[in-house]
């Protein structure tokens, strides 16, 4: 008898969106804390202005790429 694991179950695939969603809404809120960042914090991280706000100002949809599904 052969036996075929569903490997994306709607239970599995529902949480999935679920984590995408709440992985994106965590993003905007990380590039928004950034750009409000002062310039002694920036300093702090290594960083200047200008490269905080062109972070900040990525679309949502340009995660890191360390980010993609395993």
């Amino acid at each position: 008898m052969t036996y075929i694991a569903e490997t994306c179950s709607p239970v599995r695939r529902r949480f999935s969106l679920l984590s995408f969603v709440a992985d994106r809404i965590a993003l905007m809120q990380q590039r928004h804390a950034l750009a409000n960042l002062d310039c002694r914090a920036l300093e702090d991280i290594g960083i200047n202005r200008t490269d905080a706000l062109k972070e900040a100002q990525r679309p949502v949809w340009d995660a890191p790429d360390h980010w993609a599904c395993k």
